[in-house]
């Protein structure tokens, strides 16, 4: 049974379209300082010391911290509300983004990060939550869609307008204008926001084991984690050093994967309505494969890696947000925040696992069996969502319009 939240107020098309606005950048502001180190990688492993290995423990470091944080995290945003835990993922956020800018080495660069998973941590629950609290049933689909669009509209900022400043100002000068971004956004979650509700009864014992249905969305995402941070960490620096392209060239890949995904994430959440919804994790990740083998083609054709970063985006990327759709049609009442915390964190221990497979080969020039590894991994992904459908087909289901 999912869970059944009336909204606490019926929101019209402004105030729809506010929240929205600030959903999608509470979920891009999660996740932005990795996208900052994946698409700043040539400068920061030529300029500043860093080697490719340093780099990928980077997002090992990140991401384990948030998978690590998300089940407290999901329990968090269920006894406080959504209101406080937004504003406090985006003071992290503020916060981290400045210690990295002004981390003077690798030691403190990695605690800077460990503390930017906390926000990754809060992300989805808390977002999650702000939805079912406030957007009527019809519009939670496509709200979904766009709000975990913020994620790739991350990625967008990071590989075009931020790494251009950083061209001017220098890294450090652009990671701090991000951190003044995300402080403006937590003042503006504190006053668009309406105050959280008391919880007149204590939520149901959280369970840091997921269970039926948020088990095999966790494994699914596990995989899927552990190919997409491959790419995020490391297409930047393969255009660099093995396609020729310059460091602000090598960045828009990252741009580039970003508007793809943003595309992908709010068309395919639109698209999955219960009884087809069950389907599309197999099939996005089906296409993920072709994705990947487009980007290993390129050592060979190398226009085909623009390519490849759009699939990655459309495919890839689009999984994770249908996975949330599906969270939340199938939540326990009052679980909502919890079962999407699970899943989460089967993403971030995804996220934390791939890139430090796969800078082993890149330390090693071995891009070619990167990206196969990373077709594996989607591969494995499209075989769990799929055996997942086949047995779920003709179980439960609760319709929530898209």
């Amino acid at each position: 049974m999912a869970e059944q939240t009336t909204p606490a107020k019926a929101v019209g098309v402004g105030a729809d379209g506010r929240l929205t606005a600030l959903l999608t950048a509470a979920m891009g502001f999660s996740m932005l300082q990795l996208f900052l180190l994946g698409a700043l990688g040539p400068r920061l492993v030529g300029e500043g010391g860093l080697s490719p290995t340093a780099l990928g423990l980077t997002t090992t470091i990140g991401f384990g911290a948030a998978a690590v944080l998300s089940p407290a995290g999901g329990r968090m945003v269920d006894r406080t509300g959504p209101r406080r835990s937004l504003v406090v993922l985006l003071l992290v956020s503020a916060a981290a983004l400045a210690l990295i800018g002004a981390a003077p080495g690798p030691g403190s660069l990695l605690a800077a990060v460990a503390l930017g998973g906390l926000p990754q941590a809060l992300a989805n629950p808390a977002t999650n939550k702000a939805i079912l609290a406030s957007v009527p049933p019809a519009r939670r689909g496509p709200v979904t869609g766009m709000k975990q669009s913020g994620v790739q509209l991350g990625a967008f900022a990071a590989g075009l307008p931020l790494s251009a400043l950083a061209g001017a100002v220098g890294w450090r000068g652009a990671v701090w204008t991000a951190a003044a971004a995300a402080a403006a956004a937590a003042l503006w979650a504190h006053r668009a926001l309406p105050a959280d509700r008391p919880t007149k009864t204590a939520p149901p014992r959280a369970s840091s084991v997921p269970k039926g249905t948020t088990a095999w969305l966790a494994v699914f995402s596990l995989f899927l984690g552990c190919a997409i941070a491959s790419v995020n960490t490391y297409v930047a620096l393969f255009g660099s050093r093995k396609l020729g392209m310059g460091p602000t060239a090598a960045a828009a890949l990252v741009a580039v994967l970003g508007v793809a995904g943003i595309a992908g994430r709010v068309g395919w959440s639109k698209a999955a309505r219960p009884g087809r919804a069950e389907w599309l994790p197999g099939a996005l990740a089906t296409g993920a494969v072709l994705a990947a083998s487009l980007l290993a083609a390129a050592l060979y054709v190398r226009p085909l890696v623009w390519v490849g970063a759009v699939a990655v985006g459309v495919f890839a990327v689009s999984g994770n947000a249908v996975s949330m759709v599906l969270v939340m049609q199938r939540a326990a009442p009052g679980r909502a925040g919890q079962d999407s915390a699970l899943v989460a964190a089967g993403f971030f221990a995804g996220f934390a696992i791939g890139p430090p497979l796969f800078g082993r080969l890149a330390e090693a020039g071995r891009y070619g069996p990167g990206w196969l590894l990373v077709a594996g991994e989607f591969a494995v992904a499209a075989a769990v969502a799929t055996t997942w459908a086949v047995r779920d087909r003709g179980g439960p289901r609760t319709e929530v319009p898209a």
